[in-house]
């Protein structure tokens, strides 16, 4: 399977996710690129989860477009994209807010060979066993956060 290369402006692979992105701030979130996918790609879809909380899911888009390698800060509810329910219950983008210590948060980009055509609302289980089969290329940027 090819990779995509996933970062942000807003911080670098391995870094803190600024305050601005969490629970701590305007919980806006954050701006992310990737590399194109490769030939075939229709789609693109994101998962958002904190593997120290056990998966637990910050963000859910699916149907970014194919001819898109960048979302900018906030484009969550923007409706560029679908997007599904987070662990919080909410739908789109819920930000880093650990109880304790320091959490590591991995924003997985998949590159898709079709549109998922999904609900909003969809859950990230959902959304990985509409995309079983559909993964061109995939590729992560992890972050970390620990409350003051």
């Amino acid at each position: 399977m090819a990779s995509l290369t996933v970062s942000s402006p807003a911080f670098a692979a391995g870094g803190t996710i600024p305050r601005r992105h969490t629970c701590d701030g305007p919980d806006l979130s954050p701006p992310l690129s990737w590399t194109p996918g490769p030939a075939g790609t229709a789609a693109y879809a994101l998962v958002v989860d904190d593997p120290d909380a056990r998966g637990f899911v910050h963000w859910v888009a699916f149907d970014i477009p194919a001819t898109t390698t960048a979302i900018p800060e906030g484009a969550s509810g923007s409706g560029a994209f679908g997007e599904g329910r987070n662990d919080f219950g909410r739908v789109g983008w819920g930000g880093p807010c650990p109880p304790s210590g320091t959490h590591h948060y991995v924003f997985t980009v998949f590159a898709l060979d079709r549109r998922l055509d999904l609900t909003r609302g969809t859950t990230a289980s959902e959304l990985r066993r509409a995309m079983a089969g559909h993964v061109l290329a995939q590729g992560t940027l992890t972050g970390t956060y620990r409350r003051a």
